[in-house]
């Protein structure tokens, strides 16, 4: 499952492919309330055929009925502003006050589609730099704080998984987990040193280490774009990683298993003279809870919750939501072990 952003550049590399002409829309700027983030794109051809978003649907049909009015002739990229007044605001679906500014860019072979794609599937975090007067493009390596910026005639965008996700352990849970965290633009991967896990993995987009957790947690040098998943249900594995892990400054940090398993969990990970506040990171059992009772649900769970942390959402998190959280993993445990041992 690729992410949206990613969704939109191979669409957009594929029309051109097809000598189809198209343009790349990308939100540049906000006032207010918007549907949508900066750097969010789109792709429309000149059939008037969208992939992407970049609002909750009144300022695509627009796009589309200039294009079919009018074509795509334009050479150069062009900035749009929506939401100027409270009534195109209204019209076009924006939040009070919203206004969005977007920028039309016209592909053509200059717009290095395909080399940016190339860079991608090297793992290279990507900044493309547009030339609005010209429509040249240049790309180059970007670092992980990197943001979208417009300043002068240059508009520069950001491209590629800025989050990191490692899940130790390669069962059922863990390829649901790794398919939607993809598509959630993370950079993931699986770590499992046993062969009889390893030889089941059957998404070839991630890859599956044979190593031992705790060494490639280390190797990884987690940053606050990292988060790190203990779903092997063995401590050997998961404990050593998890102690790394916890002192690093990765956002989050997860365990799977019953509310007794991670208490456990705790006083194993005392014995490594781990602080309170360390642990107090731990994030155990695993999770919102949703009455999740499959590897798809409880994946669904683990995600909202990474979700929420990323975006600073405070989660409380009750003795009774903890107890019924257990309740939902032994299921989801059964599950676990019973498709692995059909």
């Amino acid at each position: 499952m690729d992410s949206m952003d990613l969704d939109v550049l191979k669409t957009c590399a594929r029309w051109q492919q097809q000598g189809l002409s198209c343009l790349l829309v990308t939100v540049v700027t906000t006032w207010g309330s918007s549907p949508r983030p900066v750097g969010s794109m789109l792709v429309l051809n000149a059939l008037g055929q969208v992939v992407g978003s970049v609002s909750g649907g009144c300022i695509e049909d627009d796009l589309i009925a200039r294009v079919q009015q009018l074509g795509i002739t334009q050479t150069v990229p062009e900035l749009v502003t929506y939401g100027v007044s409270a009534e195109e605001a209204h019209r076009f679906g924006l939040p009070c006050g919203g206004t969005i500014q977007l920028a039309l860019e016209p592909i053509a072979p200059h717009s290095q589609i395909e080399e940016l794609l190339s860079a991608l599937a090297a793992g290279q975090l990507s900044r493309r730099s547009l030339n609005l007067q010209t429509g040249a493009v240049h790309l180059s390596a970007a670092q992980p704080s990197a943001q979208l910026t417009l300043h002068d005639d240059m508009l520069d965008t950001i491209h590629g998984p800025r989050w990191r996700l490692l899940i130790i352990g390669a069962g059922p849970l863990s390829r649901f987990l790794a398919s939607i965290a993809t598509g959630l633009d993370y950079q993931v991967t699986v770590c499992d040193p046993r062969e009889e896990y390893r030889s089941d993995w059957n998404l070839p987009e991630v890859p599956v280490l044979h190593a031992m957790p705790d060494d490639l947690v280390i190797e990884m040098q987690l940053d606050a774009r990292s988060a790190v998943l203990a779903l092997s249900h063995d401590p050997k594995l998961d404990d050593l990683a998890l102690m790394e892990a916890l002192k690093s400054p990765a956002f989050y940090v997860g365990a799977i298993g019953s509310r007794i398993n991670n208490q456990r969990r705790r006083e194993r990970l005392k014995e490594f003279d781990l602080s309170e506040q360390q642990l107090a990171r731990l994030h155990g059992p695993v999770g919102l809870y949703i009455g999740s009772k499959t590897p798809p649900e409880i994946a669904i769970s683990i995600l909202a919750q990474m979700t929420a942390i990323k975006n600073g959402v405070e989660l409380p998190d009750s003795a009774g939501v903890a107890l019924a959280k257990e309740s939902a993993q032994i299921s989801m445990s059964g599950a676990v072990c019973a498709l692995k041992s059909a």
